[in-house]
């Protein structure tokens, strides 16, 4: 007997296909399976949330009321941390909704045969060049033409400005793509390996021998194992991200 083979990839799962074409004046307006799961991914967390804060929510919490409020919680006090209790009131609800989005993203994206849109680099690359364009316009309106100094660091020597302005903009421009490649890598790195363990393990499991079925039990431990690691990863990645988000927004705010 042949063994059983997975004929596909393990990066198939990645790939965007359209479902619904639509071409207007030359330009492609296609709905694609990555905007699908980008649509449900903001509806999802539109309904959970409405659903929850019904009415102002319930005098006595439910357990998804408590979960809700504990994240609040968690979101506000890293923002009031990285912002301060002036400003942060300000930005909380940007950085909550950023972050329920990556980690709704993230969460729907270990679904068996779903679709994780975080492992596209345009959405990621959407998200953290909108946020990095946000948070540039922020500072140059609080500071007009002085937030040009932010590209030159107090103290430095006038001889060595060209230069320090010149690193000073390539560091500035590179961290929307650092942002967002952290978040698309990290995301693309653990579904990869969560799809070629389990090929493996069917591979194992259509060998016509005991030894090999029984042995086909190893990769399907680790791939619960690395489940429960790549949980903690879609939650990492949505704190790492807005970490990053607020620490942008500190910069363009007090110039530093």
């Amino acid at each position: 007997m042949k063994p059983l083979l997975i004929p596909c990839s393990p990066l198939e799962q990645f790939s965007v296909t359209t479902l619904i074409p639509f071409h207007f004046f030359g330009l492609d307006f296609s709905i694609s399976n990555s905007a699908i799961y980008c649509l449900l991914t903001l509806g999802l967390i539109v309904a959970v949330w409405s659903v929850i804060s019904l009415n102002g929510g319930l005098m006595v919490p439910s357990k998804y009321q408590v979960t809700s409020e504990m994240l609040y919680d968690f979101v506000s006090s890293l923002v009031h941390e990285q912002l301060g209790p002036v400003n942060a009131p300000k930005y909380v609800g940007l950085v909550f909704s950023v972050f329920l989005y990556v980690l709704t993203a993230n969460l729907l994206g270990l679904i068996p045969f779903s679709f994780a849109s975080t492992a596209q680099l345009v959405v990621a690359f959407g998200l953290s060049f909108s946020l990095f364009i946000g948070v540039t316009l922020i500072g140059i309106l609080k500071h007009k033409l002085h937030f040009l100094s932010f590209f030159l660091p107090s103290g430095a020597p006038i001889a060595l400005a060209p230069l320090l302005v010149v690193i000073e903009l390539i560091s500035y421009v590179f961290r929307p793509i650092s942002l967002g490649v952290r978040l698309f890598a990290n995301i693309t790195a653990g579904h990869s390996l969560l799809a070629i363990i389990a090929g493996f393990s069917w591979t194992m499991l259509g060998v016509n021998s005991l030894l090999f079925t029984l042995l086909a039990a190893l990769p399907a431990v680790v791939i619960v194992a690395i489940f429960g690691l790549e949980l903690a990863v879609s939650f990492l990645q949505a704190y790492v991200f807005v970490v990053l988000l607020c620490i942008y927004l500190r910069d363009a705010i007090e110039l530093h």
